[in-house]
């Protein structure tokens, strides 16, 4: 089974526990307005890979995984090419390496269930706690990603919700208050994380001569960042 790959980072630390073997795949059928990689949307591209083939590279850095790091896979939407996911993945096991996805939780086809099979925790990217956000500015409603999290729950596959602050529209205590609930109604979610709205992406939406949606907007102030955390921190 061949997948279409965007690029690859051999260490990464910010995609999952430990250091990781991290593949951006190709493809995205979402519009997120703050995307950070307008250049993964297309379905067609990228560079071909095996299964057997993308697993080769990642266990040459086995060695600095230690026993919290392994691979990762994300995107785009890594789901749209579940079948290779899933082939991946299994490799991986062969291998034992510990196996990471990090997906909008849009997609809960036969062939996505069959690759969460072979999945050891996933990062979830819950973009927003409100469903008119969500068809605003995703291009999905939300109930979709709650049906996906309570498969995973069902499944007792272990989730890190995240969520990307973004200023003006979704950092607000009510929404810190709501992801909170969410990660409390679920015993799979073990780990929230918050991350803060950047505009680095920028160039990439000039060079492909899109307008960045999000443009505009600030980014989020250290102290907006730790007023949220703290409201995550809060006792239900």
């Amino acid at each position: 089974m061949s997948g279409y790959v965007h690029s690859i980072q051999s260490l990464g630390t910010v995609d999952g526990p430990g250091v990781r073997f991290v593949a951006f795949l190709q493809g995205c059928h979402l519009r997120c307005k703050c995307c950070h990689n307008p250049d993964t949307w297309a379905l067609a591209g990228g560079t071909e890979y095996t299964a057997e083939e993308l697993v080769g590279k990642a266990v040459r850095y086995r060695e600095y995984f230690g026993e919290t790091g392994g691979v990762t896979l994300s995107g785009g939407e890594p789901l749209l090419q579940a079948t290779f996911v899933r082939d991946v993945f299994s490799q991986c096991h062969r291998h034992g390496i510990h196996t990471c996805l990090d997906t909008s939780g849009s997609v809960l086809t036969d062939e996505a269930k069959a690759a969460l099979a072979e999945t050891d925790r996933v990062l979830l990217d819950w973009k927003y706690t409100d469903d008119a956000l969500y068809r605003a500015h995703v291009g999905c409603r939300l109930e979709s990603v709650e049906a996906f999290l309570r498969y995973l729950n069902e499944r007792e596959i272990p989730v890190t919700l995240r969520q990307v602050i973004i200023p003006t529209v979704n950092d607000t205590v009510e929404n810190a208050r709501n992801l909170r609930a969410v990660a409390a109604a679920y015993p799979c979610v073990d780990k929230v994380e918050l991350l803060p709205f950047r505009k680095i992406c920028q160039a990439k939406y000039d060079n492909m001569g899109l307008v960045f949606p999000f443009g505009h907007l600030p980014e989020p102030s250290a102290e907006i960042m730790a007023m949220l955390n703290a409201v995550l921190s809060e006792k239900i």
